[in-house]
């Protein structure tokens, strides 16, 4: 099977200056835009942040493929289809600060930083973290503030906040993320129905109530706490 390169170079538009930015802008005209993505904040941070650098030494070729790939310590970076349906989902906006559950290599959370005022993120594998952190940072994503530690508590130093994304299948909500959603807000979890069953959920908070409801079926690697 032809790769993302093999296929450029067979029709001679791959140079040096602009292959990632090619496959990015194929990326989301075809695997994005294609399924129903219409935000355009979310399309054009989806253009924006440069895949390849968040993936594992080795698998760049494959950064703009329609696929998760490993990030090691049993880890994974999404689909790129994944990323943006989630982040279109909590209907950002400049203003908003959102927390990221499970920073992994920091790509969800640069994709939120392309919209969002502010990113805090929790990583529970610390070279994990601290890897991501240094990347973020190099690539100026200094709104992003990322640390290492159990997710399940939330950040409760910087909430409320406007949304929360989970990457990662939990057996049920954790109440302090809860807790930390501003009235109003919206969160997205994957939520582990049954055996290995998962499926995106989007929560959002009214004043009085919260109302959820299950999406689309997902694989994300189990909610460690």
């Amino acid at each position: 099977m032809a790769t993302w390169k093999s296929l450029f170079l067979l029709l001679g538009l791959f140079t040096s200056g602009d292959q990632y930015e090619l496959m990015r802008k194929l990326m989301v005209l075809q695997q994005i835009e294609a399924r129903g993505v219409s935000n355009q904040l979310v399309l054009e941070a989806m253009r924006n942040v440069p895949r390849h650098l968040f993936v594992a030494d080795g698998y760049e070729e494959y950064a703009y493929s329609d696929q998760a790939l490993p990030i090691g310590y049993g880890q994974t970076i999404s689909q790129p289809y994944i990323v943006a349906y989630m982040t279109e989902l909590i209907r950002p906006k400049p203003s908003f600060k959102v927390l990221e559950i499970g920073t992994g290599s920091g790509y969800q959370a640069a994709v939120l930083a392309e919209i969002v005022d502010q990113v805090y993120s929790i990583e529970l594998v610390d070279e994990l973290a601290r890897q991501a952190d240094s990347l973020l940072k190099k690539l100026d994503y200094d709104n992003v503030h990322v640390k290492s530690g159990d997710g399940y508590a939330g950040w409760a130093e910087h909430a409320p906040y406007d949304a929360i994304v989970v990457t990662a299948a939990a057996d049920s909500v954790p109440p302090p993320l809860l807790e930390q959603l501003k009235a109003g807000g919206r969160m997205i979890i994957p939520v582990a129905k049954w055996d290995d069953y998962q499926y995106l959920r989007l929560i959002e908070k009214k004043e009085n109530r919260i109302i959820s409801r299950d999406l689309i079926a997902v694989r994300f690697v189990p909610f460690v706490h």
